[in-house]
């Protein structure tokens, strides 16, 4: 249990906690981590509440906003703006799937991979600007417990796409409906005790159904998925919650 949830940890971020989680995992160890996710999305979120906190006390609520991207960002090593960057790349080729898989694997990115970053970075930051002040600190605590949790949801009974194999291919091939049903066991408690049930319900009920719209589309494209469409899973559910949760939370209040 405790490597478990140190692989999920040094996989979503690049702050070391032990140096024997470094040890190369099993695929079944990879896909068993993965129930820990909402639980690290719960102490990033802690984090992001600290910065922001800390921020606002002699900044402005555009530069405090700002900072706490830059913050998430560089906790997280910028891994789930690359696998979107990624994946909207591999979206905008031309070609067979195979083709698509390779302009994703090219480690360079593209003018429609640049773009839409830019794009989403912006909508990020709005959304993380315009949060309503009563509920802000929940929602910022919140935010990437949604995000990690859709991409458990989002890995489940799905196919890889490439197949020679990949890092995304022992969590795709192993994970197990008893590994999502405690990621979504975490992700419920955490998300309804802090935001209600109602909020928290709606919220994870959305962000579940766009996590599987996105990988049945991508398998349709791609012949399956790969960790960049999970990064990007990540991606959309955070920033689906920043612009729905605000809306959500004033239809159930009035």
């Amino acid at each position: 249990m405790l490597r478990s949830s140190l692989l999920a940890w040094h996989f979503l971020t690049i702050i070391p906690l032990c140096r024997s989680s470094h040890v190369r995992p099993a695929a079944r160890e990879l896909a068993s981590s993965m129930q820990w996710y909402p639980a690290v999305g719960l102490v990033i979120g802690g984090i992001l509440v600290a910065a922001d906190s800390v921020f606002g006390l002699v900044l402005t609520p555009d530069v405090t906003s700002l900072l706490v991207l830059c913050v998430l960002v560089v906790l997280t090593g910028g891994l789930h703006q690359d696998g979107l960057a990624d994946t909207l790349d591999g979206l905008g080729k031309r070609g067979s799937p195979a083709e698509r898989l390779a302009v994703m694997k090219d480690g360079s990115i593209g003018a429609l991979g640049a773009t839409g970053l830019v794009l989403v970075l912006g909508l990020r930051f709005a959304g993380l600007l315009h949060l309503p002040s009563p509920e802000r600190m929940g929602l910022l605590l919140c935010m990437p417990v949604i995000g990690r949790w859709a991409m458990v949801v989002g890995t489940f009974n799905s196919s890889y796409a490439r197949a020679a194999g990949g890092l995304a291919s022992g969590f795709l091939n192993e994970i197990r409906l008893r590994d999502v049903l405690w990621a979504t066991a975490w992700a419920g408690v955490f998300v309804c005790a802090t935001l209600g049930w109602q909020v928290g319900g709606l919220l994870l009920g959305l962000s579940g159904v766009a996590a599987r719209v996105m990988v049945l589309l991508c398998s349709r494209i791609f012949g399956g998925i790969t960790g960049d469409v999970l990064g990007a899973v990540n991606e959309v559910a955070e920033i689906l919650f920043l612009l729905v949760a605000p809306v959500v939370l004033m239809l159930v209040v009035s």
